[in-house]
């Protein structure tokens, strides 16, 4: 695991890459994990790694309060992207890949029986690649979605989420939560493409209902 150098824009990329559906390092609240990360960046991302400068900005607004954040703060190196991932589909296709020999014997001369067994083996390995089906990444959001204050018509603001339309994005089920002082937000679940729906994209879309919206933040956020 790890991000490489975050003070090279080789690491902030990878930052930027592994925030693109994720609102913090770890969990859904920000925590030790988000500062352990922040303080090995020297300055704020570039505009273009918008992620990671929207993700840094937030963080930068609880310096104050950053020793009262849960979690244990780890060696900079147990965070991000895993080098590798493992998958039973994955291990059975390595296993089975092992089984066909595509480079055939190291001896100077080959037959012609073992080139065209080798020939047949290539074939079949190019064949099965082919037909293996794509696999479309999906994940189960929900949102938290507060409005101004106890007036806002929570209907017209839910009617705002819903008409937010995307390839990829299909909302769910709702519900009022009340949240105090009158006031309720609104608790949407909606299941995105991974590829083409991303948490920051539903944030902007939704807080640009700006006479309704005050703030929205990810409750939970599932791989399906």
């Amino acid at each position: 695991m790890g991000f490489g150098d975050l003070k090279s824009a080789a690491g902030l990329r990878v930052l930027n890459d592994f925030l693109a559906d994720k609102s913090y390092i770890e969990g859904y609240v920000p925590s030790q994990a988000d500062i352990a990360v922040f303080e090995a960046i020297a300055a704020p991302p570039p505009a273009d790694l918008y992620h990671a400068l929207r993700w840094y900005n937030h963080i930068k607004s609880y310096e104050k309060q950053k020793a009262s954040l849960p979690g244990v703060k780890k060696a900079l190196a147990k965070y991000g992207p895993a080098d590798v991932e493992d998958t039973t589909d994955a291990a059975t296709d390595s296993k089975n890949d092992d089984d066909i020999d595509l480079f055939g014997s190291d001896d100077e001369e080959e037959s012609e029986e073992a080139k065209k067994l080798r020939e047949e083996r290539l074939a079949q390995y190019e064949s099965k690649k082919s037909k293996k089906p794509a696999v479309v990444a999906k994940s189960s959001i929900l949102l938290d979605v507060k409005p101004w204050d106890d007036e806002t018509d929570m209907a017209k603001l839910e009617e705002c989420v819903r008409s937010i339309q995307a390839d990829g994005l299909v909302w769910g089920s709702s519900k009022l939560v009340p949240v105090g002082y009158g006031i309720k937000k609104l608790q949407i679940q909606c299941v995105v493409e991974d590829d083409k729906v991303g948490t920051d994209m539903l944030e902007e879309r939704i807080t640009a209902f700006e006479d309704y919206v005050q703030s929205m933040d990810v409750a939970a956020f599932n791989k399906i």
